[in-house]
Parts: C-alpha cells; structure tokens; sequence
C-alpha cells in the first residue's frame, strides 16, 4: 500500500487561515519588544501511522495510532537574532494485527544546530542549520504474522524554517518544515542504505501567564513526517501524523509590567557598577555600605559585596550620587551620571581615618634621692624600652585606655604602675624603684614523703657548704644558705636517693617537695 499524504490538507488549511485573517488581528500579535532570550516546549500527544515495506518476498503493510509520543526542543538566543536550538522526539512504536500485538519498541529523533531570527513585519521568521539523527522502522524477516521490529538510522545535514504570525486575542499562529540532507544511513544490521523524506508542522500558541521575566503558553501541535529507507533486502517506507499538546517556557531580558504589557526593548533605566577601594593600596573593601542619591532623593543603604562591589538597576537617568560608610575609614563620596540603556561604573576611593592616639611620658628614678634609674627596662604593652641616662621614655602614639607599665632594674625590686591614656593629651606616670633589701642569707624549705604519700624522716646533705640535716616527724625541713645554686641529696631508710638543684636570691625563700621510690618498688 502506497502511503497516503495529508500534507496538502495541512497547507491548505494554513492558506485559508492567513486569508481569512481579521486586519486587527495582526495588532495583538507578538511585538518586537516581546522577543524572548531562551525558550523550552515540553509535548506530549499521539502519532497516527501509515506504512510499507518491501522484501523480496512477500512485503507487508502496516497502519495504526500510537500514545505516548513525547517530544522536546530548547532554543536559547545569545544575541538579539543569533542563538542556538536542541531537541528530541520519542514514539512509541507498536504493530498491530487484529487489535493483538505483533511487534513493539520505540524510536528516537535527535537533533540541533544554530538558528537565526528576523521581523517580517508583525511576523517572525527563523531560519535553522545542523545535525540531526533519526531512527527509522524495520522489520526483519519480512515473514507474514511474525515480523520483528528493528530501526535503522539517519544522519542528516538539517536546514529548516518557522514563521510565527499573530492571529486574535494574542493566539500566535506557527507553520515549520524541515528537510535532511542525508550525510549517511545503515538498516537494522549496520549495512549502507538510502535515505530521504521531509517534515512540515504547524501549531496554535496560546498566551496562559506571563510573569516578571517568564511566560507559559499552550500549544496545540500538528506534525506530519514521510520517510524512507532503501536497503539492499528491504525498503520500508511510512508517513507519520503526530498531534500533541505542549506547554512552551519563555525566558525575557525586560520585566513585564504591572499592567501585564511588556517593558520597551530600549530601556528608560540605567544601571550603576560601583566597586570601593583603599585609597592607599587599591585594594576592594569588604562589604561596605552604600547610599544611592538619585535624583535628589537619598535612597535606604545597602552593603556592598565582600569584592567591594554593587550593581544597582533600574535607576532614573541622570547624576548619581553615591556615599560610602566603612569602618576605620573617611566618609567618601562620589558622583557619575547614569544614560538611559546603558551602564555607568564608578570607583570611590575610601581614606582611612587619622589614628586617635594620646602620648605617655615615664620617668625612673631612686625613691632614695630621686636621682634617675638609667639601666632600667619599661615593657609598656608588647614594647620594651631603655630610658638611657635620663631616665625619661615618651611614647606618642599609645592607644587610648588603661595601659600597664612594668618597670624592673638592677639593685632595685620590680614594680607595675598603671596610666590612663586619653586620645589627643599626654598622660605623665612617675616610678620611684626602691633598692632591694639584702639580708645576706635564703631559706630552701619543703617536705620529704614516701611516693605513697607517708610522711618521711630523711637526710638532707649539700656537699658544697657541709650543711647536713634532717626531717622532723612529718618529714618537713629548712635550711639557711647563702644566695646561690646548690645541689640537695635528700635519702631515707628503704628509698632511693634523690638528688636536687636548687637556685636561691638574697633574701628569698624556695621550697619544694620530695618524693622517694621504695628500693623494692624500684626493681
């Protein structure tokens, strides 16, 4: 059975709809400022199908209606006419014989490539080139009540159309072809075969919601596909009616307005990039706070990115004025004037603010006659400073607030004074060192226990002074030396001997505790 061909039906009905056409109804189309940035179409629907295939012996023929027909295709425009598209088909392909199925499985259309748009009046046309991979039916075999379904495969070169044109009540009519140059084509088993066949469509577009920068719209699709594949033991050919429905995205570059009409193509806003700096080393600040002045009105401040960075839209053209806070730094201010469509950027460059600091001066002296302390060492803060011969120090940029002085010299006992520093005044601290007393001998103190903590009655010996003596009955002890270093042997009854060393300043007092290891614990 030869295949029949609806087509000129089809185009027949497009004719008589573009005739009949209301000359209003050319206003309510898709005006020029409605052009999307990317668009997705998501169909799904039935395929109706009429076939043939020829062997050397018998051939068959085949019709029937299939669901689940899904399809996709994505065009995303890079420039205002220049962009690119993608999309795939799936059918469900099932034989049927007596309303029992013989054979089933499904096929795949792949396809994409550049596309370019332009205005034809109220209409828009789309001229498309590139690739295109297609699944195409056969059956092995060709043995009557049993055949089995396989596919060959396609590649083709594709270059195709689409017009859209406005009909009523914002419903966008669409005719489309397609045609494959075919680069290659293998039957079921790999081998070369020949390929041809086209493809027209049409579709109703009806606007459902448009939103921000997005819409929704219905679509009602018609596509009609003839194909053939010609190989060495068969040659299947079919036509194909898909009818579907299909929701279709648009993504907009301009927000649509209140009112639900679209914002124009060419702006009335104007935008701002501000980026704020160290005026020092040019280095971002982060997170700054801006105020925008626009048109003399001083709008609520916002922060600036961790780059130092902020992109303000949407503002009115003319002079911008803009105030920049940050913490540690100068209020810096900038100005820049904003064209409608177009961008401004704007540097500011933010001083740091002048460090409040007050000034401390110290003097050293002997409590005795007051005469100056010149070797004596000040550590204010993390500093550490000499006074020299005077005895005097002057800081000038001491942080304001409570700050701890700590003097020490030799001969002389450690003080720690304190001064209050008050930003912008001089704060002047007085120390007067007193000598420190010598008394001519220390005293090394402590007790002798057992390392189970029991109390022990032990002898003390330092060999260099001859000095020897014992614990009393709670194993505590005190001898009197001279300042210096010295080496304590401390031992008892059934322990092991321990020695210590120990340092000693005129007039101090250094004790330490001992414990000693039973000999038996120690083996």
């Amino acid at each position: 059975m030869a295949p029949s061909c609806r087509c000129p039906s089809l185009l027949a009905l497009v004719v008589l709809a573009l005739v009949g056409l209301p000359r209003d109804g050319w206003t309510q189309g898709v005006k020029p400022e409605d052009w999307e940035r990317a668009s997705l179409r998501l169909r799904y629907g039935v395929a109706l199908r009429d076939g043939e295939q020829a062997a050397p012996s018998p051939g068959f023929s085949y019709s029937g209606m299939t669901p689940n027909d899904m399809a996709a295709g994505a065009t995303v425009y890079g420039w205002e006419w220049l962009g690119v598209w993608a999309g795939f088909q799936r059918e469900g392909f099932a034989l049927l014989r007596k309303s029992a199925a013989v054979s089933e499985g499904s096929l795949w259309r792949v396809s994409g490539g550049g596309v370019a748009r332009l205005r034809l009046g109220p209409m828009r046309a789309e001229l498309s080139a590139g690739y295109g991979f297609a699944q195409l039916p056969l059956f092995s075999g060709a043995i009557p009540g049993a055949p089995a379904f396989q596919s060959g495969n396609r590649h083709a070169a594709l270059v195709g159309g689409r017009l859209r044109f406005p009909l009523v009540f914002r419903v966008q009519g669409e005719v489309r072809a397609e045609y494959p140059w075919v680069l290659s084509a293998k039957d079921a088993g790999g081998a070369e075969a020949g390929s041809r066949g086209f493809e027209v469509g049409a579709a109703l577009r009806v606007p459902l919601v448009r939103a921000s920068r997005w819409s929704g719209a219905l679509a009602l699709d018609y596509q009609y596909i003839q194909d053939r594949l010609t190989a060495s033991r068969a040659r299947s050919e079919q036509t194909l009616q898909r009818i579907g429905a299909a929701l279709e995205f648009s993504w907009f570059d301009a927000e649509a307005s209140s009112a639900g009409a679209p914002v124009p193509s060419l702006p009335s806003w104007g935008e701002l990039a501000l980026r704020v700096v160290d005026a020092q080393t040019g280095e971002p600040l982060a997170v700054p706070q801006v105020t925008l002045v626009v048109a003399g009105e001083a709008r609520e401040p916002q922060l600036a990115d961790p780059e130092g960075q902020l992109l303000e839209r949407e503002l009115e053209p003319g002079e911008v004025v803009a105030r920049v806070q940050a913490e540690g730094y100068q209020l810096a201010e900038g100005s820049v004037t904003v064209g409608a469509g177009e961008r401004a950027t704007l540097e500011i460059r933010a001083h740091r603010l002048a460090p409040q600091v007050g000034r401390l001066q110290i003097s050293v002296t002997d409590k005795r006659d007051g005469t100056p302390v010149p070797n004596a060492v000040l550590s204010v803060g993390e500093r550490e400073l000499r006074p020299g011969a005077t005895g005097q120090v002057r800081l000038v940029d001491v942080t304001p607030g409570p700050v701890s002085v700590r003097v020490a010299a030799p001969g002389f006992q450690s003080v720690e004074e304190a001064a209050l520093i008050v930003a912008g005044e001089e704060a002047v601290l007085p120390v007067q060192l007193v000598p420190t007393r010598r008394v001519g001998y220390a005293t090394i103190a402590g007790r002798v226990r057992s390392t189970g903590g029991r109390s022990l009655i032990a002898r003390l010996v330092i060999p260099t002074t001859k000095v020897r003596s014992r614990t009393n009955a709670q194993g505590s002890f005190s001898l009197k030396v001279r300042p210096g270093t010295y080496r304590v042997i401390i031992s008892a009854k059934g322990h092991l001997t321990q020695t210590k060393s120990v340092t000693v300043r005129d007039g101090e007092q250094a004790i330490f505790n001992v414990d000693l290891f039973p000999r038996s614990r120690a083996r």
